[in-house]
């Protein structure tokens, strides 16, 4: 684990030389790169979040270059009108460091967002470590600005009250499965009993959330909940499904085609390889992928 946690660093030289590993995940170390990738999901009928990698920044002025980033970020949007908006994880905005000014710094980056064609920010959740402190930011955000939400993750024990929680403020969720290592005393650990849970704060969230976002791969998933709002009539516009860059993108375009809504989680930077890792760890064909790369380079 020491020599991971080396190689995710986010100074190593592991993140400069072995980028091309990453490609099909994250869409180049700029925002230009990032726009491009947007602009292509765009033209096949899919929307985006962008999302600037890194996270557990030690030191304010990291964090408030990780702000100035984002408020790049909204002008690009806003020029380039791409049909897309943003993601944030607070550690990269100092919540480790300082808590008081993480909110300052994410309410800079909401307002910016307010006058863009979609003023959405959504706030990451990251490891059960900053999960109480990272929703305690997001209400208090909330109480200021309704164009923020979060992301909950099913397979903590904690989820299903997190999500009444924000059904009962009518924010906006995004709901995963949740994708760090977490020990069981307060995270599920069996795919089965993540699948029933998953489904139902999934189904709770589509008949009485706030356009939450229903972010899997698992196709069982889709299918059951493509089921679930069909029985009830609810309105394919009440909702979006969720999708990774790189992942499942013939899915996400047969849901296009199907007439859903469709967003994709666009990261790009320099950071990337604890991002990368979380997603290669996720399925079987992402390692394997990324050890044919590495073989044909």
């Amino acid at each position: 684990m020491a020599v991971i946690a080396r190689l995710l660093a986010p100074n190593s030289s592991f993140q400069t030389r072995f980028f091309f590993l990453a490609k099909r995940f994250v869409a180049g170390d700029t925002i230009e790169s990032a726009l491009a990738a947007v602009r292509a999901l765009n033209a096949d009928g899919l929307t985006a979040t962008l999302d600037f990698l890194g996270e557990d920044v030690t030191e304010l002025r990291e964090a408030e270059r990780t702000r100035d980033t984002y408020l790049e970020m909204l002008q690009a949007i806003e020029s380039s009108r791409v049909r897309s908006n943003v993601s944030v994880k607070l550690t990269a905005l100092g919540l480790r460091v300082d808590e008081e000014r993480c909110t300052q710094m994410l309410g800079d980056i909401v307002a910016r967002a307010q006058p863009l064609a979609d003023p959405f920010v959504r706030i990451d959740m990251e490891g059960s470590a900053v999960t109480a402190a990272t929703l305690r930011v997001f209400e208090r955000t909330y109480a200021q600005s309704k164009n923020v939400g979060p992301v909950i993750q099913a397979y903590l024990k904690r989820s299903p009250g997190d999500v009444e929680r924000a059904i009962a403020l009518g924010a906006r969720v995004r709901l995963c499965k949740g994708a760090y290592a977490e020990p069981e005393t307060i995270a599920i650990g069996d795919m089965p009993a993540i699948r029933r849970a998953y489904l139902q704060m999934a189904q709770a969230l589509l008949s009485r959330g706030k356009y939450p976002g229903i972010a899997t791969h698992d196709e069982r998933l889709i299918d059951a909940l493509k089921t679930y709002t069909a029985d009830r009539k609810i309105d394919k516009e009440r909702f979006e499904f969720q999708m990774l860059y790189g992942l499942r993108p013939a899915v996400q375009r047969r849901l296009v085609r199907e007439g859903y809504n469709v967003r994709v989680y666009v990261p790009f930077g320099t950071h990337w390889a604890g991002y990368f890792y979380r997603r290669i760890t996720e399925r079987k064909e992402n390692a394997f992928f990324a050890l044919r790369s590495l073989i044909a380079r």
